[in-house]
């Protein structure tokens, strides 16, 4: 050894009595500055890690507790010592820190290997066994759960004496609170495996389709040996250099008597064994389970809305119990997905349960669509099922003859005028002609049913402003929809009754098709509105329930007034623009029902409810501004042919029929004495 690399060894030494003195010593006897700034870092990061609490992923399950997606910053599912398999254990044992279950958190004959190597050939301070397995989870925790920044990051990973002072610290600390199988089960839980698995559940998972509970001796020698490096090891990109690495491992593993030559050999011969594709798991909505992105991503909002931001919500582990059905979903989806989904054309159904005691629950949300980003595979990053994108036509005939009846002005079985033209006295020079033809005179109950629109426009006359029907449009449940900006300013609500705008009743506004659906479940509930919602609980990491706010139910119409409501819209079914396609399933029970189409048929809807379920269907062009829509099949198209009697009741009549065929029918429509 030549006099330099000597007086090199010299200095190693005494640098390692400094790492025990700072172990043992106040840091201004043990080291000065240089332990001071380790102690410093210690005392802010030993209470957490004692605690463990690393970035976890949160949870979304349907209605009965199925997963349908994972929200992560990093894909990692902690799960702990008992689920965690004892080949796992051995295997990371044998490979990483043979003397961890004797040692106190610092192997000290490596570590003066280290040092020493470092100060003669600069030979990086993570070799010849610097960092026990207790270190190793100091520094994945400082890297994983601590570090916000790049600059964090960097002091996390950074090869120098003073990082390494604070994981010999840290690790004596961590020692001493905890046990060496919780130490264990921590650091499994948190190191990265490659490929986006973080934790050795979401590695199981991603290479094997397995779970850490179940890992074979192979398997889990071949997780041990990423560790170290998993790119050199990645078995996807260098299976030569993945399976020679967990050759080592078995090896390893025979030595300190955890397996058998013979067990060590076998496993050896073994074939590497990760399934094709690799089980990687995107990240957020887009990677939902089929069918349910849009739910996802409305789920999403309305946790953001009650104080739960994405951010949060990816490391959080929260898991979040929605009101999905699955039943429900499946049989929306079915329905939605007939028309295709390459035509330009999205066809959307939202379902809600009736009730008025309280949040009501969405049950689904569904589309011809897959929810991403993706436009030309037939996604959608869009909500298409929550936020106001098209118009809902004559469905909005609803509010006008709502306030109609709550002034006195009609009831069910009283004529209004139906003239081939009129114009409107509310928004002069504003002329409509109704499409087809029509008796001179119908009671509101088949002007409802056969959608004539001068009869609406002046019943909007004869209530003598736009103000009254916006308001009962909002009480019913039009509620984002009305408060969405308007193109010049304010909202869409102040916008319509600023301008006079004597069309809202045949709904050329965008509008919600989740809120539309809640239209008719507050109609069904007597008129008493209720708040949707696609949340039944929310749980912290450890278990503990998490309160959001609710708004209250509200009133928003007379219980009469809905009665009578309920009266004026039971024909369309029957003898109504929605008859055809409630005859083509069979349809025979009481409901509600009403169509809509805008103009050139770029958008249409069918609302519909029963006791037991409320839903509404908008089909609309979805590729940039509204074009005409055609059907047969169903295209954008230069002359439209879209109605709500078509695709929109269909769908709806296809997606309700399954669901209620075990469900009483009960009584919509109360028995009238005149």
């Amino acid at each position: 050894m030549s006099p330099r690399a000597g007086a090199r060894a010299l200095a190693a030494c005494a640098l390692a009595g400094v790492l025990f003195a700072g172990l043992t010593l106040p840091p201004v006897l043990a080291g000065g500055l240089l332990l001071g700034r380790a102690a410093a870092s210690v005392d802010v990061t030993s209470g957490s890690l004692a605690g463990g609490r690393v970035r976890e992923a949160s949870v979304i399950t349907d209605a009965v507790g199925t997963p349908i997606a994972r929200l992560y910053e990093r894909y990692r599912l902690p799960v702990g010592s008992d689920a965690i398999a004892d080949t796992m254990k051995a295997a990371i044992v044998a490979i990483e820190d043979r003397r961890f279950f004797v040692h106190d958190g610092v192997d000290w004959r490596g570590l003066g290997r280290a040092l020493a190597s470092n100060a003669v050939r600069g030979s990086p301070l993570e070799g010849q066994g610097a960092s026990t397995i207790t270190m190793q989870y100091v520094k994945n925790y400082r890297l994983y759960a601590v570090a916000d920044t790049a600059a964090d990051r960097r002091a996390a990973t950074a090869d120098t004496l003073s990082r390494k002072l604070t994981e010999v610290r840290l690790a004596h600390r961590v020692e001493e609170r905890l046990g060496k199988d919780e130490i264990l089960a921590r650091y499994l839980d948190l190191v990265y495996f490659g490929n986006g698995a973080y934790g050795v559940e979401a590695a199981a998972r991603t290479y094997f389709a397995t779970t850490a509970a179940t890992l074979t001796v192979p398997q889990a020698a071949l997780l041990a040996g990423i560790v170290r490096s998993p790119e050199g090891y990645d078995p996807t990109e260098q299976p030569a250099a993945a399976r020679a690495r967990r050759g080592e491992v078995l090896r390893a593993m025979a030595d300190v008597g955890s397996i058998s030559p013979a067990q060590a050999a076998a496993a050896d011969a073994a074939p590497l064994g990760i399934v094709s594709p690799l089980r990687r798991r995107a990240p957020g909505c887009g990677a939902a389970v089929e069918g349910t992105g849009f739910f996802c991503r409305y789920v999403e909002e309305e946790l953001a809305a009650a104080g739960i931001p994405p951010s949060e919500l990816r490391t959080g582990g929260y898991t979040v119990r929605t009101t999905l059905d699955p039943d429900a979903q499946a049989r929306a989806d079915a329905a939605a997905g007939r028309i295709g989904d390459s035509s330009g054309v999205a066809n959307v159904v939202a379902v809600v349960a009736p009730g008025s005691s309280g949040p009501r629950p969405v049950l689904a949300l569904a589309a011809n669509r897959e929810y991403g980003p993706d436009a030309a595979a037939g996604q959608s990053s869009l909500p298409l099922a929550t936020a106001p994108l098209r118009g809902a036509g004559s469905v909005y005939k609803i509010f006008t003859a709502a306030t109609a009846l709550e002034q006195a002005l009609v009831s069910p079985d009283d004529d209004l005028d139906v003239p081939k033209r009129y114009t409107s006295s509310i928004s002069p020079g504003h002329t409509v002609e109704n499409l087809g033809s029509y008796d001179d005179r119908l009671t509101l109950t088949r002007a409802l049913a056969t959608s004539p629109n001068t009869a609406f426009v002046e019943l909007e006359d004869r209530i003598g402003s736009l103000g009254p029907v916006v308001e009962t449009a909002r009480a019913l449940g039009l509620r984002r929809t009305l408060d969405a900006p308007a193109p010049g300013g304010g909202t869409v609500g102040e916008a319509v009754v600023a301008q006079d705008q004597a069309s809202f009743t045949l709904g050329p506004n965008p509008t919600s098709p989740l809120e539309l659906a809640n239209v008719g479940a507050t109609l069904v509930a007597d008129g008493r509105w209720c708040p949707p919602t696609p949340i039944l609980s929310v749980t912290d990491r450890e278990g503990r329930p998490v309160d959001l706010p609710t708004p209250e139910c509200d009133q928003a119409v007379p219980t009469d007034v809905a009665a009578d409501l309920r009266t004026a819209l039971s024909e369309d079914h029957t003898d109504g623009t929605s008859a055809d396609a409630a005859e083509e399933v069979g349809w025979d029970r009481p409901m509600i029902g009403k169509t809509g189409t805008t103009q050139v048929s770029a958008s249409s809807a069918f609302l519909g409810a029963t006791t037991a379920y409320a839903g509404a269907v908008m089909t609309f062009s979805d590729r940039g501004a509204p074009e005409p829509v055609c059907t047969d099949p169903v295209r954008v198209c230069s002359d439209g042919t879209l109605t709500g009697g078509s695709v929109p009741a269909e769908t709806w009549y296809r997606t309700m029929l399954p669901l209620h065929r075990d469900v009483p029918e009960g009584d919509l429509v109360p028995d009238r004495d005149d």
